[in-house]
């Protein structure tokens, strides 16, 4: 699908994962213009954002950012402090992969980003069914955001309403996975283990990789990860 000339704009929040990946699938499916923006934030995996460029290219992005934000500095994560090991099996309650504020700093990144590009429209892939505990992976913070945006900008007051899309935040993996698919989405570009290598294989038994694996698996779908344990029967 081409981009009509006056499409509107929209930011969308691109981690290089699944789940992002999937909402600039569906925000390109709707016509929009799409700047994505990733956040190199000293993160574990950062090899995510080799992912990003990938997918950001092969979905026709008008523009690709990537912020520099080091919140290693702070730590307090398993994906921002490697003295956190990443939990390798199921856990309770809110994991040490969570890293403080983080959905509210990418989200006032991709604000600030909008008001400049003159967009009315920021996608987020955050998850209320298949997510691992996150507090800002909700649908009250996503409104609370939005509520905030429309309060704190320049456009808002002048009446250019703000709107925050999170398309995928009552869908199960299996469900985003067959959006995904159904839009010509190539999952084998991305990349969403905690601990992935520097080639982008995955640890194959992280919560991401879990919900992944899993998610492939009730979608009836082949998974195109490649997991280093599968790697080492070559």
């Amino acid at each position: 699908m081409t981009v009509q000339e006056n499409a509107p704009k929209a930011v969308i929040l691109l981690s290089g994962g699944l789940d992002s990946s999937t909402v600039l699938a569906i925000a390109k499916a709707q016509g929009y213009a799409c700047y994505c923006l990733s956040l190199d934030y000293h993160q574990r995996h950062n090899v995510e954002l080799l992912a990003a460029q990938r997918v950001a290219k092969a979905l026709g992005a008008q523009a690709h950012k990537t912020v520099q934000l080091d919140l290693s500095l702070f730590g307090g994560s398993a994906l921002t402090d490697n003295a956190i090991a990443v939990p390798e099996y199921e856990t309770q309650g809110i994991p040490v992969t969570y890293v403080p504020a983080r959905n509210t700093i990418m989200l006032s990144l991709a604000l600030a980003w909008a008001e400049v590009l003159q967009s009315r429209d920021i996608f987020i892939g955050v998850n209320a069914l298949d997510y691992s505990g996150y507090p800002d992976c909700r649908g009250e913070y996503v409104s609370a955001f939005q509520q905030m945006a429309n309060l704190a900008t320049k456009a808002a007051v002048e009446g250019q309403t703000i709107t925050v899309h999170a398309p995928l935040i009552d869908m199960t993996k299996a469900e985003i996975i067959r959006a995904g698919h159904a839009l010509g989405l190539n999952y084998g570009l991305t990349v969403s283990c905690y601990q992935a290598d520097s080639r982008g294989a995955a640890c194959g038994v992280c919560d991401s990789c879990r919900f992944r694996k899993s998610g492939f698996v009730q979608a009836g779908l082949a998974d195109p990860t490649r997991y280093r344990d599968a790697e080492k029967l070559i």
